[in-house]
């Protein structure tokens, strides 16, 4: 039987069903979304029947983007306490359902989560990484599926396509243009996703369309090639890596039989 990987975006998921969640931030709250994120994990576990199954979450250092970048998720707001206190609780109730927890020091989730979907493709193994970030789009592939579990719906080609204007290839190059607000990360100034798609389109690549700024007309080539360290800072930024040695086996991940 072949691989079939669920990987959940950890603190994607039980951020957003904590924000859910109604009341203080206190201890109640997060018992409550321990057992909202248990729900929902199961959910994942049947509708995805994996072969294995993990959780990853953020290392507790800065990573190598904040250290290069400082202002990287800076306008963030920062992590409830009682939720930042319950993140062990979640992690064991997460392995319970046989989906362990994974995290390194200075790794971002993001980062560990490519590393391992890209080691399980070459493998033609199937992956479905379960989160909501658009950052995964980079990662599409015949054998790697984003799930958007809140919507029921795969983050598939055809969506990108709708929603962005690009093929999942050149995302990257999108966001180096336009830069990504959620993740604080610069772009070219006046430059919006709708033109960023059109000279992605038009172009090509980052590399190319840097290349050709001289000859872009208006303002939008001026900008470009004003802000072309910009535009390089931000294509570093939204690449996710796939080759972080982890030390890690597969078979730490399998899920057990279900009945």
């Amino acid at each position: 039987m072949g691989i079939t990987f669920l990987v959940v975006d950890g603190l994607n998921l039980v951020r957003r069903i904590y924000a859910a969640q109604p009341g203080d931030d206190g201890p109640e709250r997060v018992q409550s979304a321990i057992s909202t994120s248990v729900q929902s994990l199961r959910r994942a576990l049947k509708e995805a029947a994996p072969t294995h199954a993990v959780a990853v979450f953020d290392g507790p250092q800065p990573g190598w983007r904040r250290r290069r970048y400082p202002a990287y998720k800076a306008h963030r707001e920062p992590m409830p306490v009682s939720l930042k206190e319950g993140l062990s609780s979640i992690a064991d109730a997460f392995s319970e359902e046989g989906a362990p927890s994974l995290s390194f020091s200075e790794l971002e989730a993001d980062d560990v989560i490519a590393t391992l979907a890209d080691k399980v493709a070459r493998r033609k193994g199937r992956v479905i990484i379960l989160s909501t970030d658009k950052i995964f789009i980079q990662l599409l592939s015949d054998f790697i599926t984003v799930r958007d579990h809140f919507q029921k719906r795969d983050l598939d080609r055809a969506w990108v396509r709708g929603k962005y204007g690009v093929e999942p290839e050149r995302f990257v190059d999108l966001l180096a243009l336009a830069g990504d607000a959620t993740n604080n990360i610069p772009g070219v100034p006046s430059v919006g996703m709708k033109t960023a798609a059109r000279l992605v389109n038009e172009i090509g690549d980052l590399d190319a369309i840097l290349a050709l700024a001289h000859t872009i007309p208006g303002k939008t080539g001026e900008m470009i090639y004003r802000h072309t360290e910009e535009a390089r800072l931000a294509r570093d930024l939204a690449c996710l890596k796939t080759d972080f040695p982890l030390g890690i086996n597969l078979k730490s991940f399998r899920c057990p039989l279900r009945s």
